[in-house]
């Protein structure tokens, strides 16, 4: 019979994790469960492992009441030939070169040799998104990216100049939070605060790419902090109000589109439409703007006036393209 469903699933891994000592006992058996398993695997796995009537026969208890390996060496993971095939996928992302330093990707790109790859980027549409991406393959970017993760790991106190939306250049003393990515702007971002004297003055984002100068001043930021308060403090004063309507999934969609936004939902049950407050970052509207938009006529943006005027201004801007476009083919 099979003993494990899935090959490296999290069972799997369990039982790797245990089998790389020749000797444990029943005491760590059930730690690691409870710490690498799902909430319910302690009532079921430990069984398993543990020799008894219902175990998989993957150890065997010595005189002294430890548990000892069948096996005479540790296991050794193999990946399939998919897996080879996604990681020689993976390899061709020029985001890759930020994580990777290049000897490993040599390496890696000799061991997978003769692999073909499981896709490639050109068998990808992206819509909606801004054209001036990162410079992943920047010697200066990649540098600045391994500095901003390795201060947002180990809440280092980092001394950093950058280049504003506006074009004036700022430097400061941040404390590094979190680093996103972005897939409409195709941009890795870090959210921070200003510190003075040590102590928080303003939050801010900073694109990864406008960053000119990054340095370490060998301090760590010791004062708690949440992103939960982070985010509380740059939210928008006024929700975008929008109403959802049914066609085309469109509540579905929109759902699952804004799943991660703070909201508050009214359903009309006579129309299955929806009426929805979203809460955001105020730095972020255009971004949330272009999702809006990519809905189509499935949404309507009720308000605030200010966001739904921007809407308007970008449709009738769009709509104008599109009619210019139209009329050089023609003359064509």
């Amino acid at each position: 019979m099979d003993i494990f469903s899935e090959i490296y699933g999290t069972y799997f891994r369990i039982a790797a994790i245990l089998l790389e000592r020749e000797t444990t006992d029943e005491k760590t058996v059930r730690e690691t469960v409870q710490r690498e398993g799902f909430r319910d695997s302690v009532l079921f796995l430990p069984q398993k492992l543990i020799p008894g009537s219902e175990d998989w026969g993957l150890f065997t208890r010595t005189s002294g009441g430890a548990l000892r390996r069948r096996t005479k060496y540790p296991p050794v993971k193999l990946l399939t030939k998919l897996q080879k095939m996604w990681l020689k996928a993976k390899l061709a992302d020029p985001r890759i070169r930020l994580f990777m330093d290049d000897d490993t990707l040599s390496r890696l790109d000799g061991r997978l040799a003769g692999v073909k790859p499981l896709y490639t980027s050109g068998q990808f549409g992206t819509t909606d998104r801004f054209s001036d991406s990162d410079d992943y393959l920047s010697e200066d970017y990649i540098r600045h990216f391994r500095a901003a993760l390795d201060g947002v790991k180990h809440r280092k106190i980092m001394e950093i100049e950058f280049v504003s939306g506006h074009g004036s250049t700022i430097r400061g003393r941040f404390v590094l939070l979190k680093m996103e990515y972005s897939p409409k702007n195709d941009k890795f971002r870090v959210y921070c605060y200003l510190l003075r004297n040590d102590r928080i003055r303003s939050s801010s984002i900073i694109n990864i790419g406008r960053i000119t100068r990054v340095e370490d001043t060998g301090r760590v930021f010791r004062t708690k902090t949440s992103m939960d308060e982070y985010f509380s403090s740059r939210k928008c004063s006024t929700p975008a109000v929008v109403r959802v309507t049914p066609e085309r999934n469109g509540v579905e969609r929109f759902m699952l589109e804004f799943a991660s936004y703070e909201k508050h939902t009214v359903c009309d049950l006579e129309k299955g439409e929806y009426k929805v407050e979203l809460w955001y970052d105020e730095s972020d509207e255009t971004e949330l703007l272009i999702q809006l938009l990519s809905f189509g006529p499935v949404i309507e943006i009720i308000g605030p006036e200010r966001l739904r005027r921007q809407a308007e201004e970008r449709v009738k801007r769009q709509a104008e393209l599109l009619k210019e476009r139209l009329e050089d083919d023609e003359d064509e």
